[in-house]
Parts: structure tokens; sequence; C-alpha cells
């Protein structure tokens, strides 16, 4: 019995380090179409969309670390992207500093405020921390909202409505195709350090608070030090992904981070699966590149809202994995269907 078990588990650790290495050559080609072959097949407006939805994809991802591997409910991650754009902002209007040290400062100013903001947060979990969060989100767009975005204009506010300029690129993306490149950069370095949180001592920490903070605690864990880790984790890849959103936009606006935003971002995060890193891609498609189609095609680009909410109640219900881990699975059940099906005729026709 005990060697069948260690076969067993070898089986499985086999089985389960060829899934990793066919993910990771999927996860490098698709970043290499998308460097090399995207720019060139799109035009500027899905260029554009494209951009958005990379840099969607960091924060989605932020939001998945908390829900599926930590186990706390985040609603205030379109709240922190707005804080990460309005500090790059104005540090790319007021100073001469390099972009990548700007980015670098966005995603450290915004990871010391998400851990401040993470640290009342810490006592109460489930509806009432995404309560705490979304209120948070609120206070935030409230303020963004009497103070508005910098956009050129003296002093530290720096607002001015005729100001002409736009948010400075780095000097080798200053074009459309450039950027989106430079921003698949960034996304591809993101999507690497949270990689590496999960595979080493945080990731597994957080996957026993997930599981069980008495346990966890029990087990030796510091429960207080890994969830403002991971607050700090999620708000620093946030500010980063706020940076990018700035230059990409040229000009900020409040309008652009409503409240409700975090909420669908949440629910589209869900939809694309919290238990893989896939699943924060699939989301930020889901966000942006659905409602783009839509409006192409004379559709509403507010229908995929109530899609959204539809997806969310069949993700609770049927598949709580979300796409991620569901899509595959259907593909191939259905691959085997249509194999039947062809075999079928064959093998009536050989017996008679």
């Amino acid at each position: 019995m005990e060697a069948s078990g260690v076969v067993t588990r070898a089986g499985l650790s086999l089985r389960s380090s060829r899934v990793d290495v066919i993910q990771g050559g999927v996860a490098v080609l698709a970043v290499l179409f998308a460097l090399f072959a995207l720019p060139q097949l799109l035009s500027l407006f899905w260029i554009d969309t494209s951009t958005v939805t990379v840099i969607y994809s960091i924060a989605a991802l932020g939001v998945g670390l908390l829900v599926g591997r930590v186990g706390m409910i985040s609603l205030g991650q379109v709240a922190v992207l707005a804080l990460g754009a309005w500090v790059s902002a104005k540090l790319l209007l007021s100073t001469t500093l390099p972009y990548p040290i700007v980015l670098l400062a966005s995603g450290v100013m915004t990871m010391v405020m998400g851990t401040l903001i993470g640290l009342p947060a810490l006592r109460v979990s489930g509806l009432y921390l995404a309560l705490v969060t979304l209120m948070l989100a609120g206070a935030i767009t409230v303020v963004l909202t009497v103070t508005n975005f910098p956009n050129g204009g003296s002093g530290f506010l720096g607002y001015n409505d005729n100001y002409p300029g736009t948010i400075r690129r780095p000097s080798i993306a200053t074009s459309d195709p450039a950027f989106f490149r430079y921003s698949v950069i960034v996304a591809v370095l993101m999507f690497a350090l949270v990689l590496w949180h999960l595979r080493s001592k945080p990731g597994r920490a957080w996957v026993a608070i997930r599981q069980s903070e008495t346990a966890a605690l029990t087990a030796g864990v510091n429960v207080t030090v890994y969830k403002m880790w991971a607050f700090a984790l999620t708000s620093f890849i946030t500010g980063v992904a706020g940076g990018l959103l700035g230059a990409s936009q040229g000009k900020l606006y409040t309008f652009q981070f409503p409240t409700q935003n975090s909420v669908i971002l949440f629910a589209v995060v869900l939809m694309g699966g919290i238990y893989t890193m896939w699943g924060a891609v699939i989301a930020a498609v889901l966000l942006w590149v659905i409602p783009a189609l839509f409006t192409i095609w004379g559709i509403d680009s507010q229908v995929p809202t109530i899609l959204f909410g539809v997806g969310v109640l069949q993700v609770v219900t049927t598949a709580p994995a979300g796409i991620a881990h569901q899509f595959p699975r259907d593909m191939l059940k259905l691959g085997k269907l249509i194999y039947r099906l062809l075999r079928r005729p064959a093998t009536t026709a050989s017996s008679s």
C-alpha cells in the first residue's frame, strides 16, 4: 500500500510538471505573438484597446491574488489603479525622471497607501471586508473628483483645463504599437513577480490562510504579516498598471474610474478564474474587448455588464474555477464527443 501511494504521488507530480511545461510554453508563445505579430495585424483602435486590456490584466491579477490565493475579497482595485495613475501623471508632467523610475515610484506609493488601507481591514473578512474596501474606494473616488488629476498645471495638484500637453511616454515607446509592446513587457514582469511569490514561502502561507486562518496560526504562519504582504504586493502591481494607464490615455479624468468599476472588475475576475493567472488575462479581455466589439456592432456598450452578472451567476453555480479552468475541459469533452460520433459510422460499416 505504501509503495502504491508513492507511485501515485510520483505520477501526480509528473503530470503536474507536464502541465506546467505546457502552460509555460503557451505563455511564451502568447507573449511572442503579442510582441511581434499582433501590432502588425491590428488597427490603431484595436492597438489602443489591446494596450488597455494588457494594463487591466495586471489589475485583475491583483484581484485574483487576493481572492483566489488568500481568500480576501477586495472591491477597491480600480481606486488603487487611479492612485497609481495620479502619482505617475504628476511625476511625468512635473519631472524629467526616466519612465521606469516613475513606474516604480507609482508602485511604491500605492503599495504604501494600499498597506495603510489594508490595516483596518485585517480584523474583518468576507462580506465585511468587501464593504470596507468598497467604501474606501468610494472615498478615494470622491477625493479624486474634488482634486482632479494633475495635467500640467502649477502646484501639487497641478490641474489646468487649458493645458495642451499630454502625459509623457517612455522615449523608446512613443508610438501606439511601441507602447503596446512596452506594456506587454511590463505586464510579463508583474506576472513573473506574482508567480515567484506564489511558488515561494508567501504563496504557501497564503494557501494556508485561505484554507483556515486558525490552522495557519497553529502551523506557525504569521497571518497578519502575510495578509499585509498580499495587500502590499497587489497594490504595487496595480500602481504600476496605473502608471501605464496614464501614459496610454494621454490625459486622465475622474469619470474614467467610477466606483462601480471595482465591482465589475471583481465580477469579470470571477468569470475568468481566480485560481490561475490565465484568469486575469481572460478577465481583462472580457472587460475591454467585449464592450469594444459591442460598440462596433452598434450595441450599447453597457449591455456586457448585464452579461457579466449572468456570467457570475453561472460561475457561482456550475464553474467556480472560472473560464480558464472550465473552457479547456469543455473543449476536451466536445472533442471526445466529435471523435466518437465520427468513429461510430466507421465501426458500424466494418461490422456489417
